[in-house]
């Protein structure tokens, strides 16, 4: 398995998905940017197991399920050096700029703990795209911070860019932070 799509730009334009109380908590996020390269700290407490957490996020085939930016996304065949691969394809809109963009690389994982995610800037629309989350158990439920430094290779809007990235991040990303949760709670674990 290897870890699922990034926050920034996979947790955009999402609609409910259950109607079970989900009790997913944003308790951070800061958004910055400069000179081209954007930023992305944020903290989550969901309610449910930290093993299932990671396993959905550690699952880049759950990654349509939770976000409907996310067009396509997929595990790959691992690396030379054994690192798992991954695939997403998202699209997006942001007031008149629309775009659709690839990232394809690998990760790097401790199981039920960490989970790096770099993509290949041969192979992705992002000249840099490198991402952590880490897990630990909280409350009875999980704690994810999760880490984004990334520069795409495409034009943003740079003066309207990150006020409404960082926006949209804070005001849609309830529904699918509430989806990853439903997912992890639902979770159970392969036999055998």
């Amino acid at each position: 398995m290897s870890a699922r799509p990034g926050v920034l730009l996979c947790v955009l334009l999402c609609a409910p998905w259950s109607m079970q109380a989900i009790a997913a908590d944003l308790k951070s996020i800061i958004v910055e940017y400069e000179d081209g390269v954007y930023t992305v700290d944020s903290e989550v407490w969901f309610d449910a197991d930290q093993r299932a957490v990671y396993a959905v996020f550690a699952d880049w085939d759950l990654a349509v399920r939770f976000s409907s930016a996310i067009v396509e996304s997929r595990n790959t065949a691992p690396d030379a050096d054994g690192n798992p691969g991954y695939f997403v394809r998202n699209e997006g809109c942001i007031l008149f700029f629309c775009k659709s963009f690839v990232r394809n690389g690998t990760v790097r994982s401790q199981p039920i703990s960490l989970l790096q995610a770099s993509a290949d800037p041969a192979h992705s629309d992002f000249e840099l795209s490198d991402e952590r989350w880490s897990f630990r158990s909280e409350d009875g439920g999980t704690i994810v911070n999760y880490s984004l430094k990334m520069k795409p290779a495409f034009w943003v809007p740079p003066l309207i860019g990150p006020y409404l990235i960082k926006r949209k991040l804070r005001n849609d990303s309830g529904d699918a932070l509430n989806r990853i949760e439903q997912i992890a709670k639902d979770w159970k674990p392969a036999s055998g």
